[in-house]
């Protein structure tokens, strides 16, 4: 595991560019952390590092947003999920497609129906107000 110290939402972003160079098609990424951690923002910074141009919102309510520039991307935010199960309902098997990136929000809550091999970023909040911890592992 590797402990990344952020200090700024222009961390976060230098982070995701970095980032960017270690994702690609079949990669499976899992956010987890508080509320208010830097879920989304880490998503936003990642997706806009990847090529996606439009506004980036979290799909909260549609649980997956889909993009197509320039690689198929699927993001989910599965906040709302109380049951692992519930994702396989949406045919969540389905958008673990070999040349999809996936990155779901709130992960930890369908743990158990990840594959192997899922970079696993836990955020949580560190000494000021502007700071996060970032604990990056592969499962």
């Amino acid at each position: 595991m590797v402990e990344i110290r952020i200090e700024s939402i222009a961390a976060t972003e230098k982070f995701a560019l970095e980032l960017t160079k270690r994702v690609g098609p079949g990669s499976i990424l899992c956010l987890t952390g508080d509320l208010g951690a830097g879920k989304t923002t880490l998503v936003r910074a990642l997706l806009k590092g990847l090529g996606v141009r439009e506004v980036v919102k979290s799909p909260t309510y549609t649980l997956v947003n889909e993009y197509h520039v320039p690689r198929l991307i699927y993001h989910f935010d599965l906040y709302r999920i109380h049951n692992p199960w519930e994702v396989l309902d949406i045919g969540f098997d389905d958008y673990l497609k070999p040349e999809a990136i996936v990155i779901i929000e709130w992960a930890d809550r369908i743990e158990e129906l990840i594959p192997k091999g899922a970079l696993w970023i836990r955020l949580s909040y560190g000494d000021t107000q502007t700071s996060r911890i970032f604990k990056v592992e592969e499962s």
